[in-house]
């Protein structure tokens, strides 16, 4: 048995245009907020009622370029990755800031929406044959092939 799991999955929308810096030695760190929203009917007044809870998102490496490149405010994103809190002191108070560190993102706007121009991975060629040069340098395409066959037994 794992000595304990520390994993967070959110689908959320971001509050605000993520903020890339470098360290020293030149790897791209990136934060934004991100925003999961959930919904219920009061029992007793019988209105709609709604909670939005924001979470401290920080992506490394090559996963923060493709965020602060690809990601704007408003954007709808799926992000896994795990619990890190840090905490410090200040005018001889402790302070406290929970983050998720980042190991998946997913871009989940449409063409059209926030992330316009974000490579998804589902683009389809222009034409119906693949061109001489072959799919773009920045996502796969989809096969236009509609016989697929799933041979996985579960």
């Amino acid at each position: 048995m794992a000595r304990g799991i520390n994993k967070v999955i959110l689908i959320g929308n971001l509050g605000r245009d993520p903020e890339t810096r470098y360290t020293q030695g030149g790897s791209a760190v990136t934060n934004f907020s991100l925003a999961t929203s959930e919904n219920w009917k009061d029992r007793q007044s019988g209105e709609m009622q709604e909670r939005t809870e924001w979470h401290n998102i920080v992506c490394f490496a090559r996963l923060a370029e493709i965020a602060g490149e690809y990601l704007k405010k408003g954007s709808k994103v799926y992000i896994e990755g795990s619990l890190r809190t840090s905490s410090w002191e200040q005018d001889g108070q402790k302070k406290y800031r929970t983050e998720i560190m980042a190991r998946d993102l997913q871009m989940l706007d449409g063409r059209g929406g926030a992330g316009e121009g974000a490579p998804t991975g589902f683009e389809r060629s222009q034409s119906n044959s693949r061109s001489q040069s072959g799919p773009a340098d920045n996502a796969p395409t989809l096969s236009d092939a509609d016989d697929f066959d799933d041979d996985i037994p579960f």
